[in-house]
């Protein structure tokens, strides 16, 4: 293996780290909506990882598109930042949706007491909540449904802005082996560091005291995604 060949590879997997770890649209979603809608980690892990595939999928194609046709990288950097900029405006107006049916949730899921007088005098009080029973099967099946699709399509257009400069270089090269070795350590890297970050961040809600902020949950998410595509538009994170 040549010496540029090995400083490329190790560029792919360590930008691929790095630019996930610090881009926390890349696995706070995940996390706040498996915790609001109690996924699996199974679950939670497949649908992150179908993301993982979507995100790093689109901008795999779009760099082959730009090598096939010998578009130069300063050409390709503007599609990636609008890409960029429509997914966060996605994660906002989902996010800002998310979280206004989340509080109209919790709000109907408020409790309140009743009091019933028995025969014998005894008072007899319980609590429920008139929205857990008698919500509306339809309503729960479509938001159960769209929310994974939804997170699908935003990551889709959400781009890994480093990796097609990485790509292009070895294709300067017409080097084809580095081009494929370089798409599968990124990808690969990318996609594991998204699962890691989601299963050890979800593990370690076991050990924090639990609080009750249950039925908030739903909201909590939404504003939390809400909050990241504002993030990544107005800060650049």
């Amino acid at each position: 293996m040549h010496t540029d060949s090995t400083v490329l590879y190790l560029a792919a997997a360590s930008i691929g780290f790095f630019h996930t770890l610090l881009g926390p649209d890349h696995y706070i979603p995940f996390i706040v909506i498996s915790r609001a809608r109690k996924w699996s980690m199974w679950k939670t892990n497949l649908i992150t990882f179908l993301c993982g595939i979507g995100h790093v999928g689109s901008s795999i194609l779009i760099g082959f598109i730009g090598i096939l046709l010998g578009i130069a990288v300063n050409k390709l950097t503007p599609i990636e930042t609008t890409r960029g900029s429509v997914a966060a405006w996605l994660m906002i107006a989902f996010g800002l949706i998310y979280f206004i049916w989340g509080l109209r949730k919790a709000i109907k899921q408020k409790e309140h007491t009743h009091k019933h007088v028995h025969s014998d005098g005894k008072i007899h009080i319980h609590k429920h909540s008139h929205f857990k029973e008698h919500s509306h099967v339809h309503e729960k099946k479509s938001i159960k449904e769209l929310t994974p699709w939804i997170l699908f399509t935003i990551f889709i257009f959400g781009p890994c802005e480093p990796f097609i400069p990485i790509l292009l270089y070895p294709a300067a090269q017409n080097n084809i082996f580095d081009i494929v070795m370089v798409t599968i350590i990124f990808s690969t890297v990318t996609i594991g560091t998204m699962m890691l970050v989601v299963t050890t961040s979800l593990f370690g809600f076991k050990f924090l005291p639990k609080l009750n902020i249950e039925r908030f949950m739903h909201a909590i998410a939404g504003a939390t995604i809400f909050l990241c595509g504002v993030g990544i538009e107005f800060l650049g994170l």
